[in-house]
C-alpha cells in the first residue's frame, strides 16, 4: 500500500467516515436551488422506470453469475483450491452459465445483458457503507458536499411519473443496524438537490400500507389539524430556519407531497395484501420477494425509481464472511424466484422495455484476495490455509476487481454476455472493463441523461458521474 492509500486507510475509519460524510449533509441544509446545467447533447430516453435490485453486502460473483471450476467441500480441502462452492447450469442463453440455485433467473437469461467484468472503486481500506455510498452517489467519501443518491438524481431531473406516487422509493433497508447506521443513512437522501427528492423509505413491504395512511383512529379533520400543525413545527425549528429558503421549501414540499399520497388512491399500490392470492405467493419468499412484488405494483401506480435491497447488516445475509456457501445458498433461494417473476410480470403488462432493472452489489468476493491482485489491502478476514469446518467453505474477501451486474429491459439487449473473467484466482478481468463511472453512465443514459450533465452547488458543478467523465457502455444498448 502506498503513502496515499495509506493516509486515505488512516482518515477513513467508520468514525472519520461518519462525521465527514454528515458533517457534509448538514452542510446541504444552507445550500441555495442547485441550478441545472444541462450539455449540448441529451440522449434519446429508453425507459421511464429504473428499479435496482440491490444485493447489499457483497454478492459473490462466482456463486451466482460468473461461476467457474465447482469444488465440493470435504475436510481437508486446500482453501486455495476453490473458485466456486455451487455447479454451474445452463441457462436459456447457450453461451450464459449461471450458479446452481438460480434456476429461475437462469429460465429468463434470453431477457437479460449479462455483465461480468463491473470494477468496483479503489477507495483503500475497504467498508461496505463506504463503497455502497459509493456506488449509489457515484462519488467517494468524504466530500465537500452531501452527495445525491442516484434515485434522487433521477427524480430532480426527470421528476414524477405519477404526481401522486413519490419519484424514489426505497424498500427492505431498516436503518437502525447499529455500528455502520448512520454511515448507511448518509447516502439514503437526496444531499444538496434537497429533502423533497429524498427516498420514501419502507422498511418492511408487509409494513408498507400503514405508512401511506393515518392511523384508523385519526379522522380526516383531525389529520388535516396535524398537518397543519407539523407544518408550523418545521417552520419554527432552529436547524432549518437558519438554512437555505431553497432548502426549507423542499422539505414544506416533501411534506406536502406526502399528505398528497395519503389522500390519493394511488396509495392503493402500496398495499402487497389486495394482490391476488396466487400472484402473492409466487414472491412469498422473505422481504426481499415481496419488495419486488411491490416493486411492480409501483412501477403500475407511476413510480420512476425503485430500489429494492437485500438489506444490509454487517455479516449477514451476502456479507459473506463465514458459511459463505450455506448464505449464499439461503439468499439465492430468497431471490431468485420473485426477480423471474418480477421480470414476467412487467414483460406481461407490457412495461418491461420502458424499465430497466439493474442487479447489482458494491463489489464482489473471493477466499483469498482482499481487493485486487495488484492492489491489495489489508486482510479482514483470515481465511485457514486446510478447511476444517464448513464454515470455512464460501467466498468470505472483499474483491474489487470483478463483479456482475444483471441488466434487463430499457433497451438493453437480450441474451447478451459482456465481458470475461479469468478461470483461475485470481478471477480478474480479462477484457471489456466496466469501472462504476461507465456503469453508472450506461444507467443514466438508457434514462435520457447524459453522463457530463451537472448541478450547480456552491458555485462549483456537481456532474452525475465523477467529475462527468462517465462513458455509457454502448455495446449493451440493442
Amino acid at each position: 500500500m502506498n503513502k496515499d492509500e495509506r493516509r486515505i486507510v488512516d482518515g477513513l475509519t467508520r468514525r472519520g467516515f461518519v462525521g465527514a460524510t454528515w458533517s457534509a449533509v448538514l452542510s446541504a441544509l444552507t445550500a441555495g436551488a442547485p441550478r441545472t446545467l444541462w450539455p449540448q447533447e441529451k440522449p434519446k430516453t429508453k425507459a421511464d422506470t429504473l428499479i435496482v435490485l440491490w444485493m447489499a453486502g457483497g454478492m459473490a460473483q462466482t456463486e451466482t453469475f460468473d461461476p467457474k471450476a465447482y469444488t465440493p467441500f470435504e475436510a481437508g480441502l486446500e482453501s486455495r483450491r476453490v473458485l466456486s462452492t455451487f455447479p454451474s447450469i445452463d441457462s436459456k442463453v447457450d453461451n450464459i452459465k449461471l450458479s446452481k440455485g438460480l434456476e429461475g433467473i437462469a429460465s429468463i437469461m434470453d431477457r437479460c445483458t449479462l455483465v461480468r467484468t463491473y470494477q468496483a472503486g479503489d477507495l483503500g481500506f475497504i467498508l461496505h457503507s463506504r463503497h455502497q455510498y459509493h456506488w449509489h452517489t457515484g462519488y467517494a467519501p468524504p466530500l465537500s458536499v452531501a452527495a445525491p443518491h442516484i434515485g434522487s438524481v433521477i427524480a430532480k431531473t426527470l421528476g414524477s411519473r405519477n404526481p401522486d406516487v413519490p419519484a424514489f422509493i426505497d424498500i427492505g433497508q431498516n436503518l437502525d443496524i447499529g455500528a455502520e447506521s448512520d454511515a448507511v443513512k448518509a447516502f439514503h437522501t437526496a444531499g444538496f438537490l434537497g429533502t423533497e427528492y429524498g427516498p420514501f423509505l419502507v422498511a418492511d413491504p408487509k409494513e408498507a400500507a400503514a405508512t401511506v395512511r393515518p392511523a384508523a383512529h385519526i379522522t380526516p379533520s383531525r389529520f388535516e389539524r396535524r398537518q397543519q400543525q407539523y407544518q408550523k413545527l418545521l417552520a419554527a425549528n432552529p436547524v432549518l430556519r437558519d438554512g437555505s429558503d431553497y432548502q426549507q421549501q423542499s422539505l414544506m414540499k416533501s411534506v406536502d407531497n406526502a399528505y398528497r399520497l395519503m389522500t390519493s388512491p394511488a396509495a392503493k399500490a402500496f398495499d402487497i395484501t389486495l394482490e391476488p392470492r396466487a400472484s402473492f405467493e409466487k414472491y412469498n419468499t422473505g422481504r426481499f420477494g415481496l419488495g419486488c412484488l411491490l416493486a411492480r405494483r409501483l412501477t403500475e401506480a407511476g413510480a420512476r425509481f425503485i430500489e429494492i435491497t437485500t438489506e444490509y447488516i454487517p455479516f449477514r445475509h451476502w456479507d459473506t464472511h463465514e458459511n459463505g456457501h450455506t448464505r449464499a445458498k439461503d439468499m439465492k433461494q430468497e431471490v431468485d424466484g420473485p426477480i423471474r417473476q418480477l421480470v414476467l410480470d412487467l414483460e406481461e403488462r407490457g412495461l418491461l422495455d420502458r424499465t430497466l432493472i439493474v442487479l447489482a452489489s458494491e463489489f464482489g468476493r473471493d477466499m483469498m484476495v482482499e481487493g485486487k491482485a495488484n492492489l491489495q489491502v489489508k486482510d479482514q478476514v483470515k481465511q485457514p490455509d486446510v478447511m476444517t469446518e464448513m464454515k470455512h467453505y464460501g467466498m468470505h474477501r472483499h474483491f474489487t476487481d470483478a463483479g456482475s451486474v444483471l441488466l434487463i429491459g430499457g433497451g438493453m439487449k437480450k441474451g447478451f454476455l459482456y465481458g470475461t473473467t479469468a478461470d483461475e484466482r485470481p478471477c480478474k478481468v480479462m477484457d471489456h472493463p466496466v469501472p462504476i463511472e461507465n456503469l453508472h453512465a450506461t444507467i443514466f443514459h438508457a434514462m435520457g441523461i447524459p453522463p457530463d450533465l451537472a448541478y450547480e452547488v456552491e458555485k462549483r458543478p456537481f456532474h452525475v458521474t465523477k467529475d462527468g467523465k462517465g462513458k455509457p457502455v454502448m455495446e449493451l444498448f440493442a
